[in-house]
């Protein structure tokens, strides 16, 4: 497992995505239990290293924002960077300089970097060159195409000149280094020469991994292969894929999807269906399943999850370029999960999606990957529907790693229906996780549901709302009757969409559906750090919570805030807000009439 210790908010050096280890010092006076000690996050075979970190060369410049900037109003590189920083090579020569502290050798790399859309949009294409140890190694190819979305345009979400708020600005790039393995103690260094041809770069960081061979097929299994599958991506592959999984159901085997390519742009009405069968792929830097979106035309390309379903080790990409499930160029699910008999999915990469719709019972996903998603990342939810196989029962969201995701980077969502007849969301799970730089919503939402649990997850860096939101979704969202939230490291959160905050928890006014329901929530050991607004914010109305044994660390405004007009109870105990910035205070309460608190042993107490 990579474990790393965190040192600072805007200087992530070797950022661990397997986890962070965070000691935190205390006040002249801490409350008891003051002291917290966190490890949170994912587990993962590669390391993540923040270009900031590294040494820069030429004239290229760090960009940052920390707790007490100004935050600004609209999307910025900052605002969606890891860590809130950045590394501008503008000019020729310009270069970051990293070196491999893995231990390990890395034969791939994953650059996260940003160059300037086309004038007109729909992306430029540009190199980037990478040296090992001062010698040339390969040219790296960057692109623009599935970045630069521009918010309430008013022609389509790629056009930069129908007035919409540019955001989006980063993406992914998978690279297999050419040549030897990078050793451990070499440096990597990426520099603009004169070949380089994008006005900008702005390199957020870089992922080091040492990926094995391929998997071997699976005894008892069906090759997609030898029904028709093209693992070099020249003909389209999803008829074969179906046709494969419809055949191992029938004789009881496994699907094997062999190391390769494979093309799916079939504008069949009916996605990939694999309910029921066990579909393995040869790894998910071997493995790919590619959605090349028709334009116009629409379709859905989603891949279907449901009872009995086991899939693991691939990968699923797009060539999609914006949200919009259905509609010219939008992207679609990753994977859509249901099924009352249970399923589980593994070690999967998903890119360019929507978001991954995890429904049903009894389901898990973990040890998987999502980046550059237009939706959520994961999203636990009782599927919109009052359906059986769509109830939302004890799913599982364990180990997984998203990055730069396009909504909320893991929720669950527990939606009543217009008529209130679709059933409660119940005991989701959301454990030891990673989410870092979401550009839009939140890092974690907890939008209804009963016995939620959200443990040892890590989130960095969110770029428009809140690091954790705890609340209801909508007027038609079930309320939140129970939810615990405890060994959470929350980093940043309080970006640019009107008021946010690190944590927020809320219910909303009275609804029809709902007239009396509380969002109740108990927060244990967890460490909010560095917030670009109040640590903590108590929203709206008829809230019920409990906090215990919580560290907030340098916020950039009030540790705690409770709203004017909220309602219901508080107690918080043992309680540390620490590191206040000048003209500070650490617990305000707007509505001490209506929310009455219950305060023991906190660190603004002069007593215990």
């Amino acid at each position: 497992m990579n474990r790393r210790t965190l040192s600072g908010l805007c200087c992530l050096t070797l950022l661990a995505a397997g986890g962070i280890s965070l000691a935190l010092g205390t006040e002249a006076r801490p409350a008891a239990g003051a002291t917290a000690a966190v490890t949170a996050g994912a587990a993962t075979p590669f390391v993540v290293v923040e270009a900031e970190a590294g040494t820069l060369g030429g004239a290229a410049r760090k960009r940052s924002i920390s707790p007490g900037a100004a935050v600004p109003t609209v999307a910025t590189l900052e605002l969606e960077a890891s860590g809130y920083a950045l590394v501008e090579l503008k000019n020729t020569g310009d270069s970051v300089t990293i070196t491999n502290a893995t231990g390990k050798t890395a034969n791939t790399l994953v650059v996260r970097a940003s160059i300037p859309d086309a004038p007109a949009g729909g992306g430029i294409t540009a190199t980037l060159n990478l040296y090992v140890d001062g010698a040339f190694r390969q040219a790296l190819t960057l692109s623009s195409a599935q970045a630069w979305n521009y918010r309430n345009a008013t022609t389509n979400p790629d056009d930069p000149h129908a007035g919409g708020m540019p955001y989006r600005f980063y993406n992914e790039f998978p690279v297999w280094v050419t040549g030897a393995p990078i050793a451990p103690g070499s440096t990597i260094k990426l520099q603009k020469d004169a070949a380089n041809t994008a006005a900008v770069y702005d390199v957020d960081s870089v992922d080091l991994e040492n990926v094995g061979a391929p998997l071997a097929q699976p005894a008892n299994s069906l090759s997609v292969v030898s029904y028709g599958a093209d693992p070099n991506f020249g003909n389209d592959s999803t008829v074969a894929i179906q046709n494969t999984v419809n055949a191992a159901r029938t004789q009881g085997k496994s699907v094997w999807i062999p190391r390769g390519k494979y093309l799916t742009n079939s504008a069949a009405s009916t996605p990939l269906n694999l309910t029921g069968v066990t579909v393995k792929g040869a790894g998910m830097w071997h493995t790919t399943i590619y959605r090349r979106v028709p334009l116009p035309a629409q379709w859905r390309s989603q891949i279907l999850v449901g009872s009995g379903t086991n899939l693991s080790d691939l990968q699923i990409d797009a060539n999609a370029i914006w949200r919009g499930i259905g509609g010219a160029g939008g992207s679609d699910y990753g994977v859509n999960a249901s099924g009352a008999g249970g399923w589980q999915i593994d070690r999967i990469w998903t890119r360019h999606i929507d978001a991954n719709w995890l429904s049903g019972s009894n389901g898990t996903i973990q040890n998987s990957r999502t980046a550059d998603s237009y939706g959520d990342g994961f999203n636990a939810n009782n599927g919109n529907t009052a359906h059986p196989d769509k109830l939302g029962y004890n799913i599982t969201i364990r180990n997984n790693f998203a990055r730069g995701t396009g909504d909320d980077s893991f929720a669950t969502y527990s939606d009543a229906g217009a008529a209130g007849t679709n059933g409660q969301l119940v005991g989701t799970k959301i454990l030891n996780n990673t989410a870092i730089a979401p550009w839009w919503a939140n890092g974690i939402r907890i939008a209804g549901g009963r016995n939620i649990e959200v443990k040892d997850n890590l989130v960095n860096s969110v770029a428009s709302n809140n690091a954790l939101d705890v609340s209801v979704f909508g007027d038609t969202g079930h309320p939140l009757e129970s939810a615990t939230v405890s060994g959470n490291l929350l980093i940043g959160g309080g970006g640019w969409n009107g008021t946010r905050y690190g944590v927020r928890i809320a219910s909303p006014s009275p609804t029809s559906l709902f007239p009396t329901a509380f969002t109740t929530a108990t927060l244990s050991n967890n460490v909010i750090r560095g917030s670009l607004r109040a640590g903590l914010y108590v929203d709206l109305t008829r809230n019920n919570v409990t906090l215990t044994s919580n560290t907030i660390d340098r916020p950039a405004k009030q540790g705690i805030l409770i709203r004017s007009g909220v309602t219901g109870t508080g107690t918080f105990t043992s309680t540390t807000v620490q590191n206040l910035l000048t003209g500070q205070v650490p617990y305000q309460n707007d509505s001490a009439t209506t929310f009455k608190t219950t305060l023991t042993c906190n660190s603004w107490q002069p007593t215990c």
